[in-house]
């Protein structure tokens, strides 16, 4: 990564500190495009209440409300992965032991690229944007991001996800109602340029959407597919896991049935957030 870290924030440094004074595993939560940190609310406090510390980073520039993001789309404008992942990676330095990193989508790919060099002691990207070397691209992927895709200038830009486009790519597998609900409450604009750099990273070889899958500390890792994933679908998801089982460490993949990418955030996430912490609890047993 070239990208030059943006410092943690005050309340970023303020999680870190009460992680490390708690003495307890932390767990480090990491978004995806369209939503902020505090998506990871419930599952901060299912985590807390389980033992665990935990930590949820923003990506470089997010703002603390949906409504502020919503109102200020140029905050998110022109990040790019390698920033994120390198701004992640600032934080998660600052804690006393290597943390668990559990990431959705966008956030499912900065959690193997920093599970590679070494950052985690176990990790579970959940529904995760491909990386170089992951085929193929299914059509229903293409679908829900071709309206960015189909213009270059959204590179530089933030974009928002219609409602349609969110209802047939993250909220497919939840009634109206409630894919209603989650778009009001959740989403915000996302930067273009993370779309653009892991839809070529097959493209490219100096993209940023590239993960050490031969790492010998990578650590455990556990994918998890939504089985009604249009966004990132169980293609994708398998096919970094069969590249990241080449390499060392257990590395395992478990489908949900009924879900879609909406699953960490519609009424069903306990039950993903069990998954996880499940193979969390293992792996650091040993």
């Amino acid at each position: 990564m070239t990208d030059a870290p943006s410092p943690p924030t005050l309340d970023e440094r303020d999680q870190v500190a009460r992680a490390n004074a708690s003495g307890k595993p932390a767990v480090v939560f990491i978004h995806g495009l369209f939503l902020l940190a505090s998506s990871w609310d419930p599952w901060r406090n299912f985590f807390e209440a389980n033992g665990y510390s935990t930590v949820a980073p923003s990506w470089p520039g997010d703002p603390a409300t949906v409504e502020e993001g919503r109102r200020r789309p140029e905050l998110f404008a022109g990040t790019t992965i390698g920033q994120v992942t390198e701004h992640v990676k600032a934080v998660i330095q600052g804690l006393s032991t290597k943390p668990a990193l559990v990431g959705h989508s966008m956030g499912g790919l900065v959690a193997q690229q920093l599970a590679g060099q070494g950052l985690a002691c176990v990790s579970v990207p959940i529904d995760p944007a491909p990386f170089r070397g992951v085929l193929p691209v299914p059509f229903s992927a293409l679908k829900v991001f071709s309206g960015v895709l189909r213009n270059p200038t959204n590179r530089r830009r933030a974009v928002m996800l219609s409602y349609d486009r969110f209802r047939y790519g993250f909220a497919n597998a939840v009634d109206e109602g409630e894919a209603r609900q989650l778009y009001d409450e959740f989403l915000v604009p996302g930067p273009g340029a993370p779309i653009f750099q892991a839809a070529f990273a097959n493209l490219n070889p100096r993209t940023d959407a590239k993960v050490n899958t031969l790492s010998p500390s990578r650590g455990p890792m556990k994918f998890i597919s939504g089985e009604r994933d249009h966004a990132i679908p169980w293609a994708m998801v398998n096919g970094a896991f069969r590249r990241q089982r080449r390499g060392f460490g257990v590395t395992e993949i478990e489908e949900i049935s009924g879900r879609g990418h909406s699953l960490i955030l519609d009424s069903g996430w306990a039950e993903v957030a069990e998954v996880a912490k499940v193979f969390i609890d293992e792996a650091r047993r040993g």
